[in-house]
């Protein structure tokens, strides 16, 4: 009884959160962009998250000019759908309202290779294609056993081989890439200016002043403060409470 009133409820939730995200694009449509925001968010706090969601989020703030919140949120939707070139011209777009101008210093070397083929998709995605792999695996065994002939006993064990080696690197690369998001803790400044300082206290000297919507890395935590890194490597402290984590 308990697990079909928990049934029942998980339902409504859903029902309710799919209401909010289309009265919320109904919204947009109007223009209302500020009660679109109110039930974009809405759907958020239920616990809900998609990157339709996000994407349409921040279509919404970047409408009202809110850069932090526009790119915080494109940030999230491309966490989701990291091939998605709507959402990537977006962002770009977003991030051209920016004040800061910090050049990128790109990465090179045999962990960029492998950064940028598991980035292609979200952890949960590699793992939902490594369980795809493993049905084909077994339908090859299948095949395999059912095989009247040597001919074709060769070929479905050549297959199931290849996709052993797919299921292989898939999982590795679903592993890998939740590893990189635990580690790789990036943040969006959502203060109007943040001093960056040489150490963690608000009596250090002020390094360089950033503004809203600029990314930094989180390398360490010392209390209310954050040692973070930017695009161009610089590195220094900046007050929690002036940035919000993307992960």
């Amino acid at each position: 009884m308990n697990k079909f009133v928990y049934i029942l409820i998980l339902i409504f939730q859903f029902s309710l959160a799919q209401t909010a995200f289309e009265k919320g694009n109904q919204l947009y449509q109007k223009e209302n962009y500020q009660e679109a925001i109110t039930n974009y968010e809405s759907v958020l706090a239920s616990g809900k998250q998609s990157a339709d969601l996000y994407f349409n989020l921040a279509n919404t703030y970047y409408k009202l000019h809110k850069v932090a919140p526009a790119i915080y949120n494109y940030e999230k939707a491309l966490q989701l759908n990291p091939n998605d070139e709507e959402i990537k011209t977006n962002l770009d777009f977003a991030r051209k309202m920016t004040i800061d101008d910090i050049k990128i210093i790109p990465k090179v070397g045999f962990n960029k290779l492998i950064e940028d083929f598991t980035s292609n998709y979200y952890y949960d995605t590699w793992a939902w294609i490594a369980v795809g792999f493993a049905f084909l695996f077994l339908a090859f065994f299948v095949g395999y056993y059912l095989s009247a002939t040597t001919l074709k006993k060769r070929i479905f064990f050549i297959a199931m081989f290849l996709v052993l080696i797919l299921i292989g690197v898939s999982t590795a690369s679903a592993f890998y890439e939740k590893n990189r998001k635990a580690t790789e803790k990036a943040a969006i400044i959502f203060a109007e200016t943040a001093s960056l300082k040489g150490e963690p206290k608000s009596t250090s000297a002020e390094t360089s002043l950033l503004h809203e919507g600029t990314k930094v890395y989180i390398l360490e935590s010392i209390a209310n403060w954050k040692k973070v890194q930017l695009t161009d490597e610089t590195t220094g402290w900046i007050s929690d409470e002036a940035i919000r984590e993307l992960n």
